[in-house]
């Protein structure tokens, strides 16, 4: 229809060139298309989405006004936020101190590292964590710091805090490390799986006795001429799960027993019947027949310790 109409008025125009003013092409009250579903989007959709964009800036005027309300909504909220997280600071604190207050009744380890004849006291360091920020506590009118049974204050441990009066009972526990420095072997020298220590290889050195669950060990005889079987760095404690256990006799082996007690030592003959590895039960058959298990500490020598 449209097409007709101007063929139509452009042969009128050539009969009566004067009759028809020409014609002026007017800009477009739409320059593209939008998505419907998100009157926001950018003028530059494709044309297949659907409504027509306006050039009269509805789209901008829509943008800016959400925006001055989410400047006026963080606004409102700012000062709450941050009042929670001040009463949460503030509980935190109280909570630390109330475990730091419990650490100073504890017995906490004692003992002393021989060096020579010079006796140096264990030296004690006690580090408090955090909780875990994401932990959200309800209030509470009264709260119970106590150490869990079974732990110890040695290493990585924790203590407990037990909420007793509040609408919420709670119950966390705050991490808690203890150092434990004492005299013990450190490698002289970078050591090796499958190397055999020799007296050179170690020294004495301060280390945290607490930093593993394995042992430090503090003589040189008991580790000289073992075989390594974790890599140890220059200076770093010596442990007993980094050497191999010293075997001290073999199955069949004759053994000497010896048998302690309070007040009394008695010693015995007898055969092995199973390999003398440090740190392992061995078992020896007695000449009456019996059979008992000692703990290998030397050449062909068992202890039984009553």
């Amino acid at each position: 229809m449209v097409i007709l109409w101007r063929q139509n008025m452009s042969r009128n125009k050539a009969a009566k060139p004067g009759h028809f003013p020409p014609l002026r092409r007017r800009p477009s009250p739409y320059i593209d298309r939008m998505d419907t579903l998100n009157p926001l989007r950018s003028p530059q959709a494709p044309a297949g989405l659907g409504m027509l964009v306006r050039q009269d800036g509805t789209a901008d005027a829509w943008a800016g006004l959400l925006a001055v309300v989410l400047v006026l909504l963080f606004m409102a909220l700012a000062p709450v936020v941050a009042r929670a997280q001040a009463v949460q600071g503030a509980a935190g604190d109280g909570l630390q101190a109330q475990v730091a207050s419990l650490l100073k009744q504890q017995a906490l380890p004692q003992g002393s590292s021989q060096e020579g004849a010079a006796r140096q006291p264990w030296r004690v360091e006690v580090t408090l964590g955090q909780l875990d920020p994401r932990l959200k506590l309800a209030p509470c009118d009264k709260v119970k710091a106590y150490v869990p049974d079974n732990a110890q204050l040695w290493g990585k441990t924790r203590v407990g805090l037990r909420c007793e009066q509040g609408a919420v009972r709670w119950n966390v526990y705050w991490p808690v490390t203890v150092k434990v420095w004492g005299r013990a072997l450190v490698a002289a020298v970078p050591l090796r799986p499958g190397n055999t220590i020799a007296q050179a290889d170690v020294v004495m050195g301060e280390v945290d006795l607490a930093a593993s669950s394995s042992p430090a060990i503090t003589r040189a005889a008991d580790i000289v001429g073992r075989t390594v079987v974790r890599a140890m760095e220059a200076g770093q404690s010596v442990r007993q799960d980094d050497v191999k256990n010293r075997r001290w006799f073999a199955i069949g082996d004759p053994v000497r027993l010896n048998v302690r007690g309070e007040g009394f030592l008695v010693a015995a003959e007898g055969v092995a019947l199973s390999p003398g590895d440090e740190g392992r039960c061995a078992r020896v058959r007695m000449d009456n027949g019996r059979v008992l298990c000692g703990q290998p500490v030397g050449e062909r020598l068992v202890e039984l310790v009553l």
